[in-house]
C-alpha cells in the first residue's frame, strides 16, 4: 500500500493550502484525515463542498447523521463512525439510537428506521431502489426530494469513507471516546 502524507499547511500541495488553513481556523486544529486528503486538493475540495451542500439539504440534522452513520458503518470507516457519534452526542441523540446506528441494527424510531433502510437500499441497489423501497420511504413521511438528498449524502460520504480507509486516516485524540471498530475486523479501516 502506498504511503500517504498527513500534510500540514506548510507541506500540502499549493492548491490545498487555503482549504486546509480554513479547516484549521474553523476547527482550531487540523484533523489528520483532512491533512491526508490534501494530497489531492480536488478530492479534499470535492468532499468539503459536497459536505457543505449536504448540510443544507432538506433532511434534518439528525436525519443527516442517520445517513452518514449508515454509510460509515457499511463502509467500515472507523473515523467517520467516531466523528459522527460525536455529532450525534451534540444533537442529544439517545444512547439507544446511537448504539443501533453504530451496530447497523434497526433504530428505535420508526421514521428514522425508514430512512436507515432506504439508505441501505440505495447502497445495496446502487441507486436503483425497488419501487416498494421507495413507497415505504415515502409512507414514513419523506418526500421524493429526501430520496435524492440521501443519494447526495451517500455520494459525499462514500468519498470520505473510501479516502479515510485508503489513507489509513487515524483517529484524532478528541475522538478517542467515540472509537469504533467493525465487528470481527480489528484492522478493517485500512
Amino acid at each position: 500500500m502506498p504511503t500517504f502524507t498527513a500534510h500540514t499547511v506548510d507541506t500540502a500541495p499549493a492548491a490545498a493550502r487555503p482549504t486546509i488553513e480554513g479547516v484549521r481556523r474553523r476547527l482550531g486544529h487540523l484533523p489528520a484525515a483532512v491533512g491526508l486528503m490534501a494530497e489531492s486538493p480536488e478530492l479534499l475540495t470535492g468532499f468539503l463542498t459536497g459536505n457543505g451542500i449536504f448540510e443544507k439539504c432538506a433532511l434534518e440534522p439528525l436525519e443527516r447523521e442517520v445517513v452518514v452513520m449508515t454509510v460509515a458503518t457499511r463502509n467500515e470507516c472507523h473515523l467517520c463512525v467516531a466523528m459522527h457519534t460525536a455529532a450525534l452526542a451534540r444533537h442529544d441523540a439517545t444512547p439507544e439510537l446511537v448504539g443501533a446506528l453504530r451496530a447497523g441494527t434497526p433504530l428505535p424510531d420508526d421514521r428514522l428506521e425508514a430512512l436507515r433502510r432506504f439508505t441501505v437500499a440505495v447502497l445495496d441497489h446502487r441507486g436503483a431502489v425497488p419501487e416498494d423501497g421507495i413507497t415505504t420511504f415515502l409512507a414514513a413521511g419523506y418526500q421524493p426530494r429526501h430520496a435524492l438528498d440521501v443519494v447526495l449524502g451517500v455520494g459525499t460520504y462514500t468519498i470520505s469513507t473510501f479516502a479515510n480507509r485508503l489513507t489509513g486516516a487515524p483517529l484524532d485524540a478528541p475522538l478517542a471516546a467515540y472509537a469504533w471498530e467493525p465487528s470481527g475486523a480489528p484492522s478493517a479501516h485500512r
